[in-house]
């Protein structure tokens, strides 16, 4: 349309640059790493897919230092327990080696370990993240952060009462075009808010295999920990557990963590969620997995405002688009979009920004050594990730559900309210 106005990622960093000053890692301009005394010792518990990158985030941050890692798959640990070795020994004055743990129980005993990097599946974050703080442990823990509502709020709870530093990694907070699209939100330059449209991508569905041996190396009966016991199948594990209800919640609760949390930001309801759920969806009618495969909800605020979870990309990729009454915007991973071009003007003197956080993994650490909130608390993190829950039920159960927020309950719907728990095996009843 040629009265679309593009924002890219390179060209909102160039106009960001001009408008804030420089920063440069201390170790870039060639100064020593901070002594060991002032380094923010972790472990990293999960190492594989985004656990990967989590790592590596924080083994580029001088002011950090990973001393152990926890996966129960041998090989991850013993690789990452090396590439953490090589990349401090190639830059010198690290001598300590870091350990490898197929018990994530081991680093939260160690008096030595500051904070811990949680990226194992969905199913293990509340269980772990929760006995971190009981140990006194920060947590940067990747999304979302439960299996379950009442997991998030169990979390959210222990966080407060305990006092620990707690990141969630809704990454895209701390990325500026995302940040720029709800400022333009925020300060109604589309308007009123009338609707926001989540593209979320459709779900997979696999057909059924007979099960296979566990293989050599990995600690499955870890591996399924607080989840029903069940055969193994390679794709349970690793990053396909995303399909099974047992685990996760499929494409809604994968990539609706992080575009449902940016909804909530744009709309500034990230203390509260909608009141209504409705829509309709497809799960596997055979096979493994049982996640959505496709979906349309559409769950409504208090403010009148719509939010549809939808499961159509845009240009292959995942967006959300707010619609006003005076144009709209839309942000996928690399871009903004607007009606007209003045939407996408650096905000002015008279328009509120909102908390900059440039380094998602930067943030958690610098939150850590000040005790100033970080960019994805989990009491945020908590009201995002519902939503993707109350989403995935309302298909399960087929129907239209009333949402109460303050009190997280469906509103005379016994059937709901039982899906927003699910029993955990033994040990990990907490």
């Amino acid at each position: 349309m040629r009265n679309q106005q593009l924002l890219t990622r390179r060209s909102f960093l160039r106009v960001a640059a001009l408008a804030a000053p420089c920063l440069v890692p201390a170790s870039a301009l060639g100064a020593a790493a901070p002594p060991p005394s002032d380094r923010i010792t972790m472990g990293c518990i999960g190492i594989g897919g985004q656990g990967s990158n989590d790592t590596q985030a924080f083994l580029a941050s001088p002011d950090s230092q990973i001393v152990a890692v926890c996966d129960v798959d041998a090989a991850r640990r013993e690789r990452a327990r090396k590439h953490v070795d090589d990349f401090y020994a190639a830059r010198g004055g690290r001598t300590a080696r870091c350990t490898a743990h197929n018990d994530f129980r081991e680093i939260l005993d160690r008096g030595d370990i500051d904070a811990v990097m949680i990226a194992t599946p969905d199913h293990w974050h509340a269980v772990i993240s929760i006995l971190a703080a009981q140990a006194g442990k920060h947590i940067y823990c990747e999304k979302p952060i439960s299996r379950t509502v009442a997991e998030g709020r169990e979390v959210a709870d222990a966080i407060r009462r305990l006092g620990v530093v707690y990141q969630s990694g809704t990454q895209r907070r701390s990325v500026g075009h995302f940040r720029f699209a709800c400022e333009v939100v925020r300060n109604r330059r589309i308007g009123k808010l009338v609707r926001i449209i989540e593209y979320l991508g459709a779900g997979p569905s696999c057909p059924m295999r007979p099960p296979q041996p566990v293989p050599q190396g990995l600690d499955y009966e870890m591996w399924l920990g607080p989840a029903p016991w069940a055969p193994y199948y390679p794709e349970r594990c690793h990053g396909s557990f995303r399909w099974f209800l047992d685990y996760s919640g499929g494409k809604i609760t994968d990539q609706g963590a992080h575009f449902i949390d940016i909804a909530q930001w744009a709309n500034d309801t990230e203390h509260t969620g909608p009141i209504e759920y409705e829509g309709k969806g497809t799960f596997p009618r055979d096979g493994l997995y049982n996640t959505p495969i496709t979906y349309h909800v559409t769950a409504t605020y208090a403010n009148g405002v719509e939010l549809d979870i939808t499961d159509p990309l845009i240009n292959n990729d995942w967006a959300v688009r707010f619609e006003g009454t005076d144009g709209w915007v839309l942000v996928n991973r690399t871009q903004v979009k607007g009606s007209r071009p003045s939407l996408l003007d650096p905000l002015g003197h008279t328009e509120t920004p909102l908390p900059r956080s440039d380094h998602h993994q930067r943030n958690f650490l610098d939150a850590v050594r000040t005790r100033r909130p970080p960019i994805a608390p989990p009491a945020i993190a908590h009201r995002s990730t519902t939503i993707c829950h109350l989403a995935v039920i309302c298909l399960r159960l087929g129907r239209k559900l009333q949402w109460d927020p303050a009190r997280e309950q469906c509103v005379g719907d016994d059937d709901a309210n039982r899906l927003l728990a699910r029993a955990r095996r033994e040990p990990w009843t907490l």
